[in-house]
């Protein structure tokens, strides 16, 4: 801490040094002393809580300019570099340290001068748009190593996570250049760039549209049916971020055997654990959406005797998250219309799983480590179990009615 304060307390001695020298050479004086930079002088807390009035310079419209350019990185003028060392400067110190420079011969002042402008260009970073730009230009160039094209990805990876990149990620030429990728030979390459995909559109319809026209969802789906399981697992988080609250990206997913593909996976114990649990979750929130667009026409995909007890099953997973999650999209099916109380019970045997899930929660309810886990699957347990009894009760009475 001490290390920072002394080196941003010289920065900025030699930054009013340096003021001052362009001050005269401008033969603009405004001030014959130092004082101003010090009888104000604030704690950086005070800095940091300090807002510009409505009569402050900042009101301009040039020193607004001058500000949000500061927020593209780095220091884009002396003023700006100059009101950051003295917040991290000790007044006291600051002062002492600019009557030492004041004292500097004029062609050391000059020399210490020259120092402090190189130090400003090389302070200077990139916005988020120009360096997102270069990594497509990367992605653009196809004579660059693999290497390089996969540290374009990452960055671009980490760059589109703020809405307002990922909303000109395509402007700039990147979803094109990020989707040719999804066709790379390597396995990486493909991985990372349903990765971007999946980041760039996650609760954003902008970007979720755009990908969908340019026809991605098709291939996503495939590499969901990767022997590699890292591609398949990133290219079902890009599919669920893509059509998450998206009718027409829900369409387009049932359009193209989506629900086969969710069938399948949940089916199949042999599948990584990790598919399970993404599917899970997108088969919840396929059917949430339902709930939420009141459509009167359901997806018959959802009234499945083979999916429904997949589900069912997923409910005695030693994954305790997997498990969470299935209870979680049986109350989700439960609510709909167009699944029969009678199923569940018979052909799925919920009936027995919720038995069974209450004797094991009991048994971790117990153990400190999971006992906040163990009450909140209890009450999402008897949640579900009393959706599925009273949807069975009035089964029941439907069928009393109709024999009396």
């Amino acid at each position: 801490m001490g290390r920072s304060i002394s080196i941003s307390t010289t920065m900025a001695a030699l930054l009013v040094v340096l003021v001052m020298g362009f001050a005269r050479t401008e033969r603009v004086n405004k001030s014959s002393s130092l004082g101003p930079f010090w009888s104000t002088a604030k704690e950086e807390g005070d800095l940091l809580r300090w807002k510009p009035e409505a009569n402050d310079d900042l009101s301009d419209p040039t020193v607004q300019e001058e500000e949000e350019r500061h927020l593209d990185g780095g220091f884009s003028s002396l003023d700006g570099m100059l009101q950051w060392a003295i917040g991290h400067s000790d007044p006291a110190k600051l002062k002492e340290a600019t009557l030492d420079i004041q004292r500097l011969s004029p062609e050391d002042l000059k020399q210490r001068q020259m120092e402090i402008k190189e130090l400003m260009e090389k302070l200077k970073t990139p916005s988020d748009a120009k360096l997102m730009k270069i990594a497509i230009d990367d992605l653009n160039n196809l004579s660059i190593p693999l290497e390089y094209r996969r540290r374009a990805l990452e960055e671009l990876l980490i760059l589109v996570e703020p809405i307002d990149n990922a909303n000109d990620l395509h402007k700039l030429g990147g979803l094109t250049a990020v989707i040719r990728e999804l066709d790379n030979l390597d396995p990486e390459i493909r991985t990372i760039s349903a990765w971007i995909l999946g980041k760039a559109s996650q609760n954003n319809p902008f970007v979720q549209n755009q990908i969908l026209e340019l026809g991605t969802l098709a291939k996503l789906m495939d590499m969901a049916r990767s022997n590699y399981v890292e591609e398949a697992t990133k290219a079902l988080y890009a599919i669920s971020a893509l059509i998450r609250n998206n009718l027409e990206g829900q369409e387009l997913f049932y359009m193209e055997a989506g629900d086969l593909m969710l069938q399948d996976i949940l089916s199949n114990s042999s599948i990584d654990i990790r598919l399970r649990r993404k599917s899970v979750f997108l088969l919840a929130d396929l059917v949430e959406c339902q709930l939420d667009s009141r459509k009167s026409k359901e997806p018959p995909f959802f009234s499945n005797h083979l999916l429904l007890k997949s589900v069912v099953d997923l409910m005695a997973s030693v994954d305790l998250d997997l498990q969470e999650k299935a209870l979680y999209a049986v109350k989700k099916l439960l609510l709909l219309r167009s699944t029969d109380a009678l199923v569940f019970k018979e052909v799925c045997g919920l009936d027995l799983a919720l038995q069974r899930m209450r004797e094991q929660l009991q048994q971790l309810i117990v153990d400190d480590k999971f006992k906040e886990y163990a009450q909140d699957m209890e009450n999402l347990r008897r949640e579900v179990e009393a959706i599925f009894l009273g949807k069975l009760d009035k089964v029941r009475r439907t069928t009393d009615s109709a024999l009396s």
